[in-house]
């Protein structure tokens, strides 16, 4: 049986991070989480990272394949936070976004980890950012450093 697994440390590649500015009391925990988990179990340097800020989580994919297409990133990580509001805008959004992220990694083969939150309420956006269920910006950049590190093997 061949196993290909990889880990987590990716010194020298490089990563960009897309952040929606919308939603920004919880996207801003979630850009440091990502930060801080590439820093810190990834071993990539600062000058290796680049944030990219968008408006909102609709262009997020845009600015996502824009950055694909330029061949110059390793992985690309997307962190913003959608939160469900009265009206049906919150499925468009969320279901653009998530459908233009998939569709960039599958066009460029290049990981695209999706840190965007889509929860029922602020509160549980909170949550997700750092308080009681964990940092999602830092586990999307743990999953770009691990894909980086699986592709390389393939």
């Amino acid at each position: 049986m061949n196993l290909i697994e990889a880990g987590i440390a990716a010194p020298g590649k490089k990563f960009a991070i897309v952040v929606s500015r919308f939603n920004h009391f919880v996207v801003d925990s979630l850009l440091d989480g990502a930060v801080n988990a590439l820093k810190h179990y990834g071993q990539v340097s600062a000058d290796d990272i680049t944030v990219v800020r968008v408006p909102g989580a609709y262009e997020m994919p845009l600015a996502v394949r824009k950055l694909a297409k330029s061949g110059d990133f390793d992985a690309i990580i997307a962190v913003g936070a959608v939160i469900r509001g009265g009206t049906p805008h919150f499925d468009f959004v969320a279901g653009e976004c998530n459908s233009g992220l998939s569709r960039v990694m599958h066009e460029f083969e290049v990981p695209v980890a999706n840190g965007v939150l889509t929860t029922d309420t602020i509160e549980q956006a909170i949550e997700r950012s750092g308080t009681k269920a964990g940092n999602k910006g830092a586990e999307a950049a743990l999953s770009a450093l691990e894909m980086v590190n699986v592709l390389e093997q393939l």
